[in-house]
């Protein structure tokens, strides 16, 4: 059985930075990770808020039962295919992304804690911190670079959709977390904690892995 670890932060905290260089920390095959971000329903769906604009920050925007059935096909032993999301960009092709079960099993995203079908499976609760000054420096950066959103829409979103869902969805399960990492700046020591609490739960599960193969070939 892998070890399910669940990773939340507002927008802009830093997940996929912190997610990255933990990967790198493990052997390939070693740590899964499924990404909220890959459950976006269609624009069609996504509820609209007093000014016609869709607020993709709300629960409701996550195709949540397919985002619990992929966690628990993966759970129990078998891979699962999903096409990637291109947060709206017309000129990006969705790649296939095919996700293998691993001994540490991380779902990351806004609402992990707050569907109470993931957070209840949860082995442990990471929260990443940062100030929303931070989060709003690095959201306009990121909007403009990466995405071509004008700062005045950026803007916009950050303070009617983006604030008010991290207060109502997430915020309230900070201090029920294990694993608090601070991002204001550097994330490294907090980084290399989880590391290495993950080492030692990833050695516990190689081992229940061998055990279901061995039992398997009985």
């Amino acid at each position: 059985m892998s070890y399910l670890v669940g990773i939340a932060g507002g927008s802009a905290s830093g997940k996929t930075s912190i997610l990255n260089d933990l990967q790198k920390c493990f052997e390939p095959g070693m740590v899964a990770v499924v990404s909220q971000d890959n459950y976006y329903l269609d624009r069609e769906l996504q509820a609209l808020d007093y000014r016609g604009e869709i607020n993709f920050d709300l629960p409701s925007a996550i195709d949540r039962e397919a985002f619990a059935a992929d966690v628990e096909t993966l759970l129990s032993g078998r891979p699962i295919y999903r096409k990637e999301y291109t947060f709206n960009n017309p000129d990006a092709k969705p790649s296939l992304i095919e996700i293998l079960p691993s001994p540490i099993l991380i779902i990351e995203g806004l609402f992990v804690f707050y569907y109470s079908e993931l957070q209840t499976k949860l082995d442990l609760q990471v929260y990443i911190d940062a100030r929303d000054d931070v989060k709003l420096e690095r959201r306009l950066r990121r909007d403009a670079l990466e995405r071509g959103y004008p700062e005045t829409d950026v803007r916009y979103r950050w303070e009617n959709h983006v604030v008010p869902c991290y207060r109502n969805y997430l915020r309230p399960y900070r201090d029920h977390c294990d694993v608090i990492i601070a991002n204001n700046g550097s994330y490294k020591k907090g980084l290399e904690v989880l590391v290495s609490h993950l080492r030692g739960k990833a050695a516990e599960s190689m081992g229940n892995y061998d055990h279901a193969f061995k039992v398997a070939l009985k």
